[in-house]
C-alpha cells in the first residue's frame, strides 16, 4: 500500500511537471533566441484558458468540442503573439533587461484587465472530454485518463521539438540564432522572420497549455501570475534558454513539490524555492544552461 501511495505521488508530480513544461518551454525558447524575459507569457496562458472556455460555450451541444476548443484557443493566442511581436516586441530586441521587464509587465496589466472586462472576475470551468474520462490503474495507483493524455502529449511535444531543433534547417537556424544572432544575420538569414516564428510558437504553447489545464483547474483572474512564477523557477533550475534543461527543471519541480507535501506539508513551496536557491549558488546558469557571455 505504501509503494502504491508513493507511486501515486510520483504520477501526480509528473502530471504537474508536464503542464509546467508546456508553459515553461515557450518561455525558455523566447529567452534563448530573442533574449527577452517575457512576463506576459503567463498571461497568454491565462487567455488560452479563457478562450477554451469561450469556445466550449459556443460549442455546447458538441460532446468532444473540447479538442476543437483547445486548438482554437492555442491558435488564437498564436495570432495574438504574432500581432504583439510585430507591433511591439521587436522594438525591445537588444534593449536593457529593465525595459523588457517594464514593457512585459505593462502588457500583463493591460491584458489582465481586458480579460476581466470580457469574462468577469468569477470562476469558470471546463468539463473534461468524455473520451478521456475515467481512470487507469498503473501499478496499483489510479491515473485519470485525462492526466495520462496530457503526459503523452507532453512527451510527444518534447520529442517533436528535439527532432525539429536537431534534424531540420529551421532548427539549425534557431540554434544558430541562440548562439550568435549577429553572425546569422550577416550570413543573409532573415532574423526578423525567425524571431516572429519563434514568438508565435511560444505563444501557441502558452495558449495550448492554458486550454489543457482548464478541465482540471478553475479559470480565474490572477492565474497568470501564479504560473509565471512557477515557470520561471523551472527555467532557472534547468537553465534559461536550454530546452532539455526546461524539461529537467519541470520534472524536478513536480517531484519536489509532490513529495514535499508529504514531508513538509506547510513548507512544500519553500522546498522548491530552497532547491532553486541552492542551484543558483552552485551553478548560477542552471543545470543544463550556459553562462551568458
Amino acid at each position: 500500500m505504501a509503494a502504491e501511495f508513493l507511486f501515486s505521488q510520483f504520477l501526480s508530480g509528473l502530471t504537474t511537471a508536464i503542464f509546467l513544461f508546456l508553459v515553461a518551454s515557450g518561455l525558455s525558447l523566447v529567452f534563448g533566441v530573442l533574449r527577452v524575459l517575457n512576463f506576459a507569457h503567463g498571461t497568454f496562458y491565462m487567455l488560452g484558458a479563457y478562450l477554451a472556455w469561450q469556445t466550449m460555450a459556443w460549442l455546447a451541444p458538441t460532446k468532444e468540442g473540447f479538442w476543437l476548443a483547445a486548438l482554437a484557443a492555442a491558435t488564437g493566442i498564436a495570432i495574438l503573439g504574432f500581432v504583439v511581436e510585430r507591433l511591439m516586441f521587436r522594438h525591445l530586441y537588444g534593449k536593457e533587461e529593465l525595459y523588457q521587464l517594464l514593457f512585459t509587465y505593462a502588457l500583463v496589466l493591460i491584458l489582465g484587465d481586458a480579460a476581466k472586462i470580457l469574462w468577469g472576475t468569477g470562476q469558470l470551468s471546463v468539463s473534461r472530454p468524455p473520451s478521456v474520462e475515467g481512470s487507469l490503474s498503473v501499478f496499483g495507483a489510479l491515473l485519470p485518463g485525462y492526466n495520462l493524455f496530457v503526459m503523452v502529449l507532453g512527451f510527444a511535444i518534447a520529442i517533436g521539438f528535439w527532432v525539429i531543433l536537431q534534424r531540420t534547417s529551421a532548427g539549425r537556424m534557431i540554434r544558430a540564432a541562440a548562439m550568435d544572432r549577429e553572425m546569422l544575420g550577416s550570413l543573409g538569414a532573415n532574423v526578423g522572420v525567425l524571431y516572429t516564428g519563434v514568438f508565435v510558437v511560444s505563444s501557441f504553447l502558452a495558449g495550448l497549455s492554458g486550454a489543457l489545464v482548464s478541465p482540471i483547474k478553475a479559470i480565474v483572474p490572477g492565474m497568470d501570475v501564479e504560473i509565471i512564477v512557477e515557470a520561471f523557477i523551472v527555467v532557472v533550475i534547468g537553465g534559461l534558454g536550454s530546452f532539455w534543461g526546461t524539461f529537467l527543471g519541470a520534472l524536478i519541480y513536480g517531484q519536489v513539490l509532490s513529495f514535499g507535501i508529504l514531508i513538509f506539508p506547510r513548507f512544500s513551496i519553500f522546498s522548491v524555492f530552497a532547491l532553486m536557491a541552492v542551484i543558483l549558488i552552485v551553478r548560477p546558469w542552471g543545470l543544463l544552461g550556459r553562462p551568458l557571455k
